[in-house]
């Protein structure tokens, strides 16, 4: 198994826009085709405005087929415009768990 955590940082004042869309559409089009979502996650404290989203893939070759996938969903293409104007900056990491993870 691998984690795949995306950071995005999001424009001022537009914090609950980007979750309204999350929320109200984009996860509708994103969970069947990527599958486990972990967690959706924003800060408190430290690097204010961010949001962090955890999906799970069996290896890095299901994460690159399942992202290829939902690239080429019309419903994201013609989503992803109105999520990105409201993400200033985005990091991915993925995430390999230790033979001790709770999470293997």
């Amino acid at each position: 198994m691998i984690v795949e955590e995306r950071i995005y940082r999001i424009r001022n004042g537009r914090m609950g826009r980007y979750l309204q869309l999350v929320r109200d559409e984009g996860l509708a089009i994103q969970q069947p085709i990527l599958g486990h979502l972990i967690g959706y996650f924003t800060t408190e404290i430290g690097l204010l405005s961010h949001v962090t989203h955890l999906w799970a893939y069996t290896d890095f070759e299901d994460r690159t087929r399942r992202r290829q996938q939902l690239a080429d969903d019309p419903r994201w293409q013609a989503f992803l415009p109105k999520l990105s104007e409201n993400i200033e900056q985005a990091e991915n990491r993925i995430l390999l768990p230790t033979d001790f993870s709770p999470l293997r």
